[in-house]
């Protein structure tokens, strides 16, 4: 008797824990998330990604006297990994001196065949003037020696003395014609030795500016920061292998820390609602833990399509009120731009809310059971909808669609 009892009592307690299984293993994949309905404070913001840079840079830059040797793009050849701290006069990079360096040979031997050219014209000179100063003192010779027959012919002839005398005039004549060839010949050998020794000091001052300007092609930096890389006209930054030319020669930039901004787009929908002055919260995804106070301060009136991408984007600049020691240009900022706030209001999740034929609607609990119930809604953000008409504070709705109710009529509003 008592083991009949035992089982009667036992096998309900069985089936009982069978169907609680069985229901418990049937919903496992359709478990319902619900949330209450809250009344607060809406914060409706824009959220768009950017990057932090500095609004004052100084410029690093290479020689900017490459054009005058016809040398429009120069390649980096080194340089130092960007973010180093530097202090005035380090060692920043080097430029590719290959082309210059051919200039430089070309230069050498042109001063070379110039040196020679001038050495050989100083030898010219000398030997061309010694043997014009040797033919006026043969000259001067012979004209003291005429001198002497004169005045030893005192009792010859008239006619021999006469002779003497016009031997003597024509000496004196082209003595003196000798003295004048002489004068011009000297102008003429200091005139050609100016334009040789001109044409050697013109080369040589192009050898010693090709010398300074390889010099320069070591490139070190004139105050202290931290090196960001230049960009390009393309936003691509400038590293190893890229060019610089006259027009352009930054290659690297020391930006100031304590100003900074973040440079950001925002798309045709979001730029409406995008206005100088507003607050904005910036975060950062290298420190997900630092957030700063900004301030919109430059919204662009034309759009710009971006590389890879049809779409109009339109250029916002948001300066960071505080100062960190984390942040560094570069960095990718998360932005939220507050566009509105709105204070004693109902706020659900975007994720309750769903639509059909431009309805918008909930499913909430009503008692035991669960309705489709309309609801009118309000302002919205990336998280979170206002809620206007249809619900009240403390109402429970489902973040998911509960099973079975999805050809439930939906609840109108009154």
């Amino acid at each position: 008797m008592n083991r009949k009892k035992l089982l009667l009592i036992a096998s309900p307690l069985v089936l009982i824990i069978l169907l609680f299984s069985f229901f418990s293993s049937g919903s496992e994949d359709n478990v319902s998330v619900t949330t209450k309905v809250k009344k607060g404070v809406f914060l409706d913001e824009v959220v768009i990604s950017g990057e932090a840079q500095s609004t004052s840079l100084k410029k690093i830059n290479g020689p900017t006297d490459i054009r005058k040797y016809r040398l429009n793009n120069v390649k980096i050849q080194d340089l130092i990994p960007e973010g180093t701290v530097i202090k005035k006069g380090d060692y920043v990079g080097r430029l590719d001196p290959s082309e210059l360096n051919g200039q430089i040979i070309d230069a050498q031997l042109n001063l070379e065949n110039a040196q020679s050219k001038f050495t050989q014209e100083q030898l010219d000179t000398t030997l061309t003037l010694k043997q014009e100063r040797t033919a006026i003192k043969d000259l001067e010779f012979t004209l003291a020696e005429d001198r002497l027959e004169l005045e030893r012919s005192v009792y010859e002839p008239p006619s021999t003395i006469k002779q003497l005398e016009i031997k003597i005039e024509r000496a004196k004549r082209d003595l003196k014609e000798k003295k004048e060839d002489y004068q011009i010949k000297k102008r003429k050998a200091i005139a050609k030795m100016v334009e040789v020794g001109t044409e050697v000091s013109k080369i040589q001052k192009q050898l010693e500016d090709l010398t300074t300007l390889q010099r320069s092609f070591t490139i070190r930096s004139d105050a202290n920061g931290m090196v960001t890389y230049a960009k390009n006209w393309d936003g691509s930054k400038r590293k190893v292998g890229s060019s610089i030319s006259p027009w352009d020669p930054t290659i690297a930039t020391l930006p100031d820390l304590t100003k900074m901004e973040s440079k950001t787009y925002a798309n045709e929908v979001d730029i409406r609602k995008i206005i100088k002055e507003q607050e904005v919260s910036i975060g950062f995804d290298a420190f997900p833990e630092v957030t700063i106070s900004g301030v919109v301060t430059n919204v662009a009136n034309v759009g710009e399509k971006k590389r890879g991408s049809d779409i109009n984007l339109f250029q916002v600049l948001i300066k960071f009120n505080e100062t960190n020691d984390n942040i560094r240009p570069g960095m990718t900022t998360s932005n939220k731009i507050l566009i509105g706030k709105e204070e004693d209001v109902l706020i659900v999740p975007l994720e309750a809310i769903f639509s059909k034929d431009s309805i918008s609607y909930v499913y909430t609990k009503s008692g035991l059971s669960v309705v489709k119930k309309e609801v009118e809604l309000g302002s919205s953000n990336v998280d979170e909808v206002v809620v206007q008409k249809g619900l009240e504070e403390n109402d429970i709705v489902y973040l998911n669609k509960p099973e079975g109710l999805e050809d439930k009529n939906i609840q109108s509003l009154e």
